[in-house]
């Protein structure tokens, strides 16, 4: 185990944090790394091909001409009203971005029952580091104790973030927040007013609902899609069905396979080593590139 004042890093060749900064709140500082608690669903990729099994690509053309554009010809608009557009410059965006900080402003502590699940967008972990282990253990364990989550601020990859930091089992997570206008009430999908229900149906509800009642594991929901899709390509190939053959470019497709690596060791690293410095990732070079086509 390493000494409580040695410098350790946070993650692993297969898993990185993405995000490093300190929440703030009061006189209070703590030094955090941030890990996203998901991975991206596997899917199986399907390739858009022509009649003759040519690969398709997709490029951005003008819809009077018809015409394929070059990235030269192409500017981003922001349409203010049908068919009128204001042709918006990426140093202009750049200088409208939310001011770039490292702090995660917690703002103030709520009970955890009072945020509606529906505002739950993404789930993260935050480690600690730069020895700040103490300081956020006490932080969990107080949160933890009280029932307390935190809504905190920040800004990510230039984009700002409401988020809620709740504590479980000593270690802290950070649930990205849905902003009020994108979430829906009852009465924007037309629901039905509550209305009295028999007693009889409430107890053969009950019923039901008590003897389906059981602890959950999620490991026991599985996704098969992408295993019957396979099975089907390879029961046409064997069969000869339907077998296109396209000479690919040299390195085509190649990818080098990232190790997958138990995010709660990770967490268990950092917390018993005393803290640790995460890497922070590159700064991010200018605006994207993406623009949105014009007419010609």
């Amino acid at each position: 185990m390493a000494a409580a004042d040695e410098e350790v890093e946070v993650g692993s060749p297969g898993i990185r944090p993405f995000w490093a900064g300190t929440i703030s709140f009061g006189l209070v500082s703590i030094p955090v790394a941030l890990f996203s608690a998901t991975r991206a669903r596997s899917t199986v990729g399907l390739r858009m091909l022509g009649e003759d099994g040519t690969p398709l690509e997709r490029r951005y053309v003008c819809s009077t001409e018809e015409t394929p554009l070059d990235w030269d010809d192409i500017v981003r608009g922001y349409e203010v009203k049908k068919g009128k557009f204001v042709v918006v410059t990426d140093d202009e965006l750049e200088a409208i971005e939310p001011k770039k900080s490292r702090d995660i402003d917690l703002r103030l502590f709520v009970d955890q029952d009072e945020i509606d699940p529906k505002y739950f967008e993404r789930g993260y972990f935050l480690t600690p580091t730069g020895g700040s282990t103490k300081a956020y253990r006490l932080l969990a364990t107080v949160m933890e104790k009280n029932g307390r989550a935190g809504i905190a601020t920040f800004v990510m990859r230039t984009k700002q973030y409401v988020i809620a930091i709740l504590a479980e089992n000593g270690i802290l997570r950070a649930e990205t927040l849905r902003f009020a206008d994108e979430v829906r009430s009852p009465d924007d999908v037309g629901l039905p007013e509550p209305q009295k229900t028999k007693p009889a149906a409430v107890t053969k509800f009950t019923k039901a609902i008590t003897t389906r009642s059981k602890k959950v594991d999620f490991r026991e929901f599985l996704d098969d899609y992408n295993e019957r899709l396979e099975k089907l390509a390879r029961s046409k190939q064997k069969k000869k069905e339907d077998v296109i053959r396209v000479d690919e470019p040299e390195n085509a497709g190649d990818s080098e396979g990232a190790e997958v690596i138990d995010l709660l060791q990770v967490l268990q690293r950092s917390l018993n080593s005393g803290g640790a410095a995460a890497r922070r990732p590159a700064k991010k070079a200018g605006p994207s590139k993406k623009r949105a086509s014009k007419k010609k």
